[in-house]
């Protein structure tokens, strides 16, 4: 950066309006090479998108120059290696730590389950693989998943979070774990439970009324025999 007042990339992308799930990683982190083994190989332009995160100076690249998009492609790939680098980070006791701060502040949400009684909720991924799921929020009273309510959480990508992130940090930390609800949601009419049965019943009874009806549309349907 050319100022040291300016904010790193690190925090500036933090910062983005739909990046409230995710935390800062240490640069120290991300310096050290064996913590990002294997991202070379799954990140396009990944030297360029390196030094884009930690602020260093772009080398010079004559193709860069000729085309101005290859920078938006840059940074594009500089978006998807900090999501796996922070799907990685979250996973250790720093990261573990400052997740827990942004979980307590609420910053993740609350679970809409009535029974769960506005319970915490945590970011998770269904797949590890990038481009396959976007980010879910996983409640740790019902133990399921739920999508973001808000609309600039539905294009972050849940791999960057990774599918064993909230399982993690309630190992690490079981104090933090809310006891499993028992309650569940008792459906009733006119103030009586409804048996379990009583769907499939009426589900049978309405095919059987189909078949007569068919039956006597059939029947009508056949031609009176004419008489000479």
């Amino acid at each position: 950066m050319s100022s040291s007042e300016e904010a790193s990339w690190i925090s500036w992308f933090c910062g983005l309006r739909g990046n409230e799930f995710f935390c800062e990683v240490d640069e120290d982190y991300i310096q050290d090479k064996f913590n990002l083994t294997g991202l070379s190989e799954q990140v396009p332009h990944y030297r360029a998108a390196l030094d884009m995160i930690m602020d260093f100076e772009p080398t010079r690249d004559d193709e860069m120059e000729d085309n101005p998009s290859q920078s938006d492609l840059i940074e594009q790939a500089a978006e998807m290696l900090y999501g796996l680098i922070h799907a990685r980070y979250i996973m250790t006791n720093r990261g573990l730590a400052l997740m827990i701060d942004k979980y307590h502040q609420g910053d993740f949400g609350h679970c809409s389950r009535v029974s769960c009684d506005n319970q915490l909720v945590l970011p998770i991924g269904l797949s590890d693989v990038p481009g396959e799921h976007m980010v879910k929020l996983y409640c740790p009273r019902c133990q399921d998943v739920y999508t973001p309510k808000s609309s600039r959480h539905h294009h972050v990508d849940g791999c960057y979070f990774g599918t064993g992130f909230p399982h993690m940090l309630f190992m690490v930390h079981p104090e933090l774990r809310p006891v499993r609800t028992p309650q569940q949601f008792t459906p009733r009419l006119y103030g009586f439970k409804i048996h379990p049965m009583a769907y499939q019943l009426q589900v049978q009874a309405a095919q059987r009324h189909q078949q007569q009806n068919q039956s006597q549309g059939q029947r009508k349907a056949q031609p009176k025999p004419h008489y000479k």
